[in-house]
């Protein structure tokens, strides 16, 4: 697609004038005729101008992708990361949902609202600031966590350090976080998200995973936890075994080994295996037994409900037996046995007629005598009543 085959509205035409040159090499990244694939890294270009995406923004992704403003909308209002409305120059984002939430969590949000003077999904008046509290922000480790513009900026936050970083922003200064890049504009970071690299010097942060992130490595070194026979250069298969082979593999897994050459020291976690492949080989060998007269089909992938209906009516071609008498429902397959299922099947009038059930001969002539009725009435009294025909068809007992 080329600046030439491309015709903007007036409403899209200041953002292409803008953000084509970089739209089309988003566009280029993708295979011919697939180009509506775009439309995320495009709706994150459409904020690094304006800082959320706007009815312009709309406009300038449906035309350039050649699709309606209504599927972009969709799009956009799906994902927490397409802002709908202006957002500050820095988004903070507190987690509080559980693990963080019990760490302290919404008592670093609620200071952050308190001091801001602004809730969930607000910006301050100064326009530096807009504050969310976020579902989860994976970083379950060092929770509670605070992220700017979606970097992570304090581990183990506290109120305190969530307040001295809010007013750090605000005074224009851009803190180096103690794990991850530098912190960055809201559009900066929009940037980066539609695929583009960001050139600033410590955009880009270096180092091996911190201490609370290897908690779980540690402690299997420290008390000799390991997966039994496993070494780093083991291989991962690239594809998957054969249904039968895998069956076969369970099997082997949980039927008994014959006992080692030599005696060895097996590790808490080969034990811990083995006692689960002990319970697993008791199950097994439970529900083989009580099938064994049953034996299961093997491939059978056919609807359960098909099967149920089957199971009633195995011959669907074949009514039940008896032919339907006038005014009850055709009947199929065998009775019901279930007392309140053979009444709800039993001889209930038929709607026929493409009529409700209720629309009998009788209930219309119920109506009929409620309407002369009411017609009488209004010549015998010569009152007007404009509102007889909304009147109740009789009552319960006449019904």
């Amino acid at each position: 697609m080329s600046e030439t085959t491309v015709e903007f509205t007036p409403a899209a035409a200041p953002l292409a004038e803008k953000l084509l040159a970089p739209a089309l090499e988003i566009l280029d990244r993708y295979p011919a005729g697939r180009e509506r694939s775009a439309l995320l890294p495009l709706l994150h270009l459409v904020q690094t101008e304006e800082g959320y995406v706007s009815p312009a923004g709309v406009a300038f992704c449906a035309e350039i992708l050649r699709i309606n403003k209504a599927q972009v909308g969709a799009v956009a209002t799906f994902y927490t990361m397409y802002k709908r409305k202006p957002t500050g120059d820095y988004l903070i984002s507190v987690c509080t949902n559980t693990l963080c939430n019990v760490l302290g969590g919404q008592e670093v949000y609620d200071g952050l609202v308190e001091h801001l003077g602004v809730g969930h999904d607000q910006t301050t008046a100064d326009g530096a600031i807009t504050l969310e509290h976020a579902e989860c922000l994976a970083a379950c480790d060092y929770a509670p966590v605070v992220t700017v513009n979606y970097d992570y900026a304090i581990d183990e936050a506290t109120p305190q350090a969530a307040v001295d970083l809010a007013e750090q922003l605000r005074r224009g200064e851009r803190p180096v976080p103690s794990r991850g890049s530098r912190i960055c504009s809201l559009k900066e970071m929009q940037f980066q998200l539609a695929g583009f690299a960001d050139e600033r010097e410590g955009a880009v942060a270096d180092g091996r995973a911190g201490a609370p992130s290897l908690r779980g490595v540690s402690l299997a070194q420290e008390h000799g936890v390991a997966v039994a026979n496993f070494t780093i250069d083991t291989p991962i298969p690239t594809t998957k075994p054969a249904r039968d082979e895998s069956a076969k593999a369970v099997k082997d897994a949980v039927r008994p080994s014959a006992a080692p050459a030599e005696p060895h020291h097996e590790s808490k976690l080969a034990s811990v295996a083995r006692k689960a492949a002990g319970a697993v080989k008791a199950v097994v060998e439970k529900v083989e037994h009580r099938h064994s007269g049953e034996p299961v089909k093997a491939g059978d992938v056919k609807d359960p409900e098909v099967r149920a209906a089957e199971a009633r009516n195995p011959d669907a071609a074949t009514p039940g037996s008896g032919a339907a008498s006038a005014g009850t429902r055709p009947q199929s397959g065998p009775v019901p046995s279930n007392a309140a299922e053979a009444t709800a099947t039993g001889d209930n009038a038929a709607a026929g007629d493409g009529k409700p059930a209720g629309d009998s001969e009788r209930g219309e002539s119920i109506v009929s005598d409620t309407n002369a009725a009411h017609r009488s009435n209004e010549q015998s009294t010569g009152k007007d009543n404009p509102g007889w025909q909304n009147a109740q068809r009789g009552s319960e007992e006449t019904k």
